[in-house]
């Protein structure tokens, strides 16, 4: 048994891609029948379905505790605390 040619390797080739590309139309068809059936079954949105970007661990933004009376600098009450409030009673920092 002899080692094929580059050309019949490239007409194999050619060949597969043509099969390739028919069942992935075949295919892509009916599975946006079935998209297309859900959506309409539990009444999805377009946001819904296309949520570009969001996560469920999207990080979602704190608002500050906390206000530097000097400088107007802020601090959610998370993570390490600023030098400015460090060994202070928080209480005074509170923002209303």
């Amino acid at each position: 048994m002899s080692n094929p040619t580059l050309d019949e390797l490239l007409s194999q080739q050619q060949t597969l891609q043509q099969q390739i590309d028919e069942a992935r139309l075949r295919e892509s068809g009916e599975a946006l029948q079935q998209i297309k059936a859900l959506i309409k079954k539990f009444d999805f949105t377009p946001e819904q379905v296309f949520a570009a970007g969001k996560s469920s661990t999207e990080v979602k933004k704190v608002q500050p505790k906390y206000r530097n009376p000097a400088t107007g600098e802020t601090w959610t009450g998370r993570g390490k605390p600023p030098l400015w409030i460090q060994n202070q009673d928080r209480e005074q920092f509170l923002i209303a």
